[in-house]
């Protein structure tokens, strides 16, 4: 007979065979550990937030441009920034809100100092971008579109220079080789090309 198993010391071993067993399989079936998270910081919050206001602004004449433009090209123009705003939007809420950041930027004075001079779109652009027809509509929405983009462009900058996130980074870097290509789209559109 084995003395390892039923002599003097048997039921240690066993029980030590059993633990260490036991040890393995609990160490197999624990899910690995998660791998920390990158670090943000309040620059690339403010892309965030930012971003989702301009893309909210821009939306409301693309959503026009895209039913009513007489060129195609603007159509089409409008159809992409809708498709690409869905996707970078829920993207840009989803981190702010794994950071538990507000959506929105802090509207005190002086929160923006150093981001530019932006233009928001006012009300009385949406109503002239709705009243307007043919032609003119079409000049119209070229330059709220160009207005949009233009903001998005400084924003995007300002993540590039100075965000912390890499994939906030990087989508800010994707964000602008796309938006580049649109607005040399649309300015010549708005010189007649």
């Amino acid at each position: 007979m084995d003395r390892s198993v039923t002599g003097a010391g048997g039921p240690v071993r066993r029980a030590a065979l059993a633990l260490f067993l036991l040890v393995l399989v609990a160490a197999g079936c624990a899910e690995p550990a998660a791998a920390p998270e990158p670090a943000h910081n309040q620059t690339d919050v403010m892309f965030l937030q930012m971003g989702l206001a301009q893309i909210a602004e821009g939306q409301q004449v693309a959503a026009v441009a895209e039913e009513r433009a007489v060129n195609p090209e603007i159509r089409t123009v409008a159809a992409e920034l809708l498709a690409q705003w869905r996707t970078e939007s829920s993207t840009m809420q989803r981190w702010l809100l794994a950071w538990q950041q507000p959506l929105g930027a802090d509207p005190s004075a002086g929160v923006h100092a150093g981001h530019g001079d932006l233009h928001s779109l006012r009300e009385e652009d949406v109503a002239a971008l709705r009243a307007a027809q043919g032609a003119d509509f079409d000049r119209t929405a070229v330059a709220l579109l160009l207005g949009t983009l233009h903001n998005g462009m400084e924003t995007m900058r300002m993540e590039s220079a100075g965000g912390a996130y890499p994939p906030a980074v990087d989508l800010a870097t994707r964000m602008a080789e796309a938006r580049q290509a649109q607005v040399q789209r649309l300015l010549a559109l708005a010189s007649g090309g």
